[in-house]
């Protein structure tokens, strides 16, 4: 009977040392599991910071007239390229072409005018000299007439005369002296071109010629043409809104973080942007340039009243801007709205949260209406050469 059990009890044993060790080694297993759960979120996990709550972001330049007309022509519709400085759309010229006919001639009749009014002063002057002769051969008589009055060769009415002749030439003098001002009053301290008449007739044909090249309402920026409402016959006015131009290539990403994420995020950190459009095939590069200064809600239409009603707590986000390289939009496109996802390495944290310094450098700019001035400048000057005196 004892040598029957004896079996039982080793088999029994051998059976608890199996699953003794099996467990020990479940256990072991989970510890690393966990081990490396922990130094992975430890060195990787902890180190970034990720959100799907991202948007494409770019410029949406609105197109607008400077002038109001009459739409002729639409030369640019919705997906179609433009160049920075291409026509779009063209306004009736009817109305701007008469109203620079207009200031172009009374540009050169002012010019003419103010020859005249300087000839008008040069004319003046000569009157004084004559006025200045007259007073001297007056008192030349009064002064050989008053030695014969003692001598009683003369009467006294013919040295009364001779007086009264030279406080008339002083009268006509100090006229003509006065008559003169008046006449230099207009034309003095400038030459014609700089006359202060020729400039306001300047000013008034600048701007009229430059209204009569505003009818053609040009792409401020290169791009792609969206939004485009404005239709052949319509009446415009300034500041309408007609088309929108996005330069694809200059595009950005707005990942709106959660506020228990910001804590660790720089500006300056590397980022890595993936696209629905093109999925994980597509990994964009870009870095952080920017936090926003204030949740999404604070600048909402209709921000929260936390302080009336019942309150219930909701975590807000904070949009971070992330800059995109030019090269990899040239080769990989995006459209602005569309959903990406966002991951910030942030093992680098010695950066600022916030930018130190102004930005000097224009966000924007371009000069596609700075040639308007100085071709409108050269015409005007052409046109005030031309009724210039020819030279004697």
């Amino acid at each position: 009977m004892s040598d029957s059990s004896a079996p039982a009890s080793t088999d029994t044993a051998t059976g608890s040392g199996k699953r003794r060790a099996i467990l020990l080694v479940i256990a072991a297993v989970f510890v690393l599991a966990g081990l490396g759960w922990y130094l992975l979120w430890l060195f990787v996990f902890s180190l970034r910071e990720i959100t799907d709550d991202a948007y494409v972001g770019g410029n949406q330049v609105a197109v607008s007239a400077q002038v109001p007309g009459t739409v002729v022509a639409v030369l640019a519709d919705d997906t179609q390229r433009v160049d920075a400085g291409q026509v779009l759309v063209r306004l009736d010229p009817t109305d701007a072409e008469v109203n620079l006919a207009k200031a172009r001639s009374a540009l050169a009749n002012t010019v003419r005018q103010v020859r005249q009014q300087t000839e008008v002063a040069a004319q003046a002057d000569a009157g004084i000299a004559a006025r200045r002769l007259d007073l001297g051969r007056a008192e030349a008589d009064l002064a050989r007439r008053q030695p014969l009055l003692a001598d009683k060769a003369i009467s006294p009415e013919e040295v009364a005369h001779a007086r009264e002749a030279v406080a008339t030439a002083k009268a006509a003098l100090e006229l003509a002296t006065r008559q003169a001002a008046a006449a230099h009053a207009l034309v003095d301290g400038t030459d014609i071109a700089g006359n202060a008449a020729v400039l306001q007739a300047k000013a008034a044909f600048r701007e009229a010629w430059i209204n009569a090249e505003r009818n053609a309402i040009v792409a401020p920026v290169g791009g792609y043409v969206a939004q485009r409402s404005v239709q052949v016959g319509s009446r415009v006015q300034p500041g309408q809104p007609l088309m929108t131009v996005i330069p694809l290539h200059d595009l950005w990403v707005d990942a709106n973080f959660k506020e228990s994420q910001l804590a660790h995020i720089r500006i300056g950190q590397p980022a890595t942007v993936e696209s629905d459009l093109y999925g994980g095939h597509v990994e964009f590069k870009g870095r952080v340039v920017g936090l926003g200064a204030g949740t999404g809600s604070a600048f909402a239409l209709l921000p929260p009243q936390n302080a009336s009603g019942n309150w219930i707590k909701v975590v807000q986000r904070v949009p971070v801007r992330i800059a995109l390289d030019p090269a990899a939009l040239d080769k990989h496109p995006l459209r602005v709205g569309l959903s990406t996802a966002v991951k910030v390495d942030t093992h680098d944290r010695a950066g600022a949260m916030l930018a130190a310094a102004p930005v000097n450098a224009p966000v924007a700019q371009t000069d596609v209406y700075a040639r308007d001035l100085a071709k409108a400048e050269a015409e005007a000057d052409a046109i005030i050469a031309a009724n210039l005196p020819a030279a004697r």
